[in-house]
Order: C-alpha cells, then structure tokens, then sequence
C-alpha cells in the first residue's frame, strides 16, 4: 500500500521528480504523497463547489511541472493552472490562472478528467451536465472532449475551426489515455444500457443521446448506431452494473480501466481488444482511477468514501501493483 486515509480522491499525477499529487473531491485539496506513506497537504483550490459528483476532480501536470486542475465552481467547471514551488516533501502552489471556465456542470456528468497526450496538447472530458442534448451540438463544449493549448487556446489543427472542440457526443468521459502509436482512448458512463470503451478519432461524433452503446440498444431507437450512421461505435461495451470505467492508463500493449460500480481493474488488450481480463473483482471496492508511476508500477486510487461505496478500515487508499 502506498497510502492511505484519503477522502473522496479522485485523481493521481506526478511531478517530474516522481512525486504524487491527489486531488479530493469534496475538500478541494491537493496532497502529496510522502515516501513514507504519509500524505501532506500542498494546497486548497479556492472556490470549489462540491455537491453530488462536483469539486475537485481531475489533475495533469506539464513537463514544466505547472499543475492544471478541473474543479467546479461558481460559474461551472473550469480548468486552472497553478505553479509548484519547492521539492519533495514540501511542494506548495502559486496562484490560480484561469486556462478555460464557464465550463457546464451540474449535480451530475461533470467530466473532469485531463490529461496531456502526446502532441504537448491537453485535453479535457466535459460531461453534458444532465442536459443531454448539448453532447450533439456544436456550439456548446457540454458533452465533448476538449482539446486545447497549454494555455487554453484552440490549436489550429482542431477539426473544427476555432474551437476546442475534438470530438462530440459523449454523455459523462471519465478516462482518457494514449497507446504508443498514438491511439487515443476513453473511457465512458452510459445511461441505463451501456458503459464504453471509444477509441477517439478528431471530429467524431459518439452519439449520445441518439445513441447508446453500439448502436442497436442505444436508447431504444434500434438501428441508430453502426456504418452509415455517421456515430463512432465503442470497441467495446458493458452494463453499468459491471463497469462504471473511470480513470484508464495504458502500458505494456495493455489499457487498464479502473472501475466505480464493477469493482475490478479491467485490462484490455490493445491489440485485440476482444481480449479482456478482470483482476481484483470485489476486493478493493470502487476503483476511481489507474496510473503508471515513473518506476512502471501501477497505482490503483480506490473510491470507496464517496458516498456511494462501503469503507474499510484505511480508505481510501492507493495501492501499488507490479505488471506482469
């Protein structure tokens, strides 16, 4: 175990120098995790709102080692930017720049997971914030993957000229991460028929809320999904009650997706994505996010404190585990 005691954590990043940093979810603030297994507190995000899945959510860090932050807050979801002073042991942050806000939120399908992919770009899920019918259009950025510039502006090589918009119709993206060769994957909430797994192409569109899932069962309009459809159709596809895919990380050929409601680390195949392993089904609860730290190990950030899971003595918890 690599610590312990954590209050609805909600995502993983490390510095340059290997050094962790957790946000939690309803507190607002950011801690860092000790060699020894203790956590301390680096900073708290001003203005966070915390109510049903809002706060503080997602972390990523640049190769400068400048923090971005996904939080709600007053005026919605935003994304900011915050220096880190000091070393190990005794990180802190600097003061709030605003990348991107006004961002939708709600209750509910806030998104908030970001992450840099290869391209130096970063990249964020907004969820469609209970209002379904923004994840279709084009001039709302509810319901999308974002793609944005260090700064948060728009690249000019986004599909949609000047907007950060990458790809449309998503309902809640909770997990986003990149293969070797550049593939870009999601991880996704359904509704009541499907959770997905999308590999994630510029300009496509998933179809929710025409559609659900690959198609046939999505929503119950038979036929919506598919060739011809003009929908991207998930590789692959699982009831919410053995899934609930939240944080993904891929290393080794293999895309590993942490799990809320199906309580497994799931393992995907990235070759064959028909190939699909379940590990440590039941035994860690709510599994809210997986990262690769810089030694190659993987480390399982469990969820069970968020109202919606059974604690056990110590969580949560993040737990490392060795590939093999």
């Amino acid at each position: 175990m690599v610590a312990s005691g954590l209050k609805s954590p909600w995502s993983i990043a490390f510095t340059t120098d290997g050094t962790a940093l957790v946000s939690e979810r309803d507190s607002g603030r950011i801690l860092e995790v000790l060699r020894d297994g203790g956590t301390r507190e680096v900073g708290l995000v001003d203005g966070v709102r915390h109510g049903g899945e809002g706060g503080l959510l997602g972390l990523a860090i640049d190769s400068a080692d400048r923090l971005y932050v996904y939080s709600t807050g007053a005026t919605g979801n935003r994304i900011e930017r915050f220096a880190l002073a000091g070393g190990p042991g005794a990180y802190g942050m600097g003061a709030p720049e605003t990348i991107i806000e006004a961002l939708p939120s709600a209750a509910v399908h806030n998104g908030g997971r970001i992450a840099f992919g290869p391209d130096g770009m970063l990249y964020a899920g907004v969820g469609d914030a209970s209002d379904r019918d923004t994840a279709q259009d084009l001039a709302s950025l509810g319901g999308k993957i974002l793609r944005m510039t260090p700064d948060g502006d728009v690249p000019q090589d986004n599909p949609i000229p000047e907007s950060l918009v990458y790809s449309a119709g998503h309902r809640n993206v909770q997990g986003l991460a990149w293969a070797e060769d550049g593939t870009m994957f999601a991880s996704e909430f359904g509704q009541n028929t499907w959770d997905e797994l999308n590999i994630i192409t510029p300009g496509g569109n998933y179809g929710w809320p025409v559609v659900e899932g690959m198609g046939v069962e999505g929503m119950g309009v038979e036929g919506t999904g598919g060739a011809g459809s003009g929908f991207v159709d998930p590789i692959l596809q699982w009831s919410p009650s053995e899934a609930s895919p939240s944080g993904v990380a891929i290393a080794d050929g293999a895309v590993f997706l942490a799990n809320l409601r199906g309580q497994v680390l799931r393992v995907v195949a990235v070759s064959d994505p028909g190939a699909v392993t379940d590990y440590y089904a039941g035994e860690l609860g709510r599994i809210r996010d997986v990262v690769r730290a810089p030694d190659g190990a993987l480390w399982l950030l469990t969820n069970n404190t968020d109202g919606r899971g059974q604690p056990t003595g110590g969580d949560d918890k993040i737990l490392a585990v060795t590939l093999g």
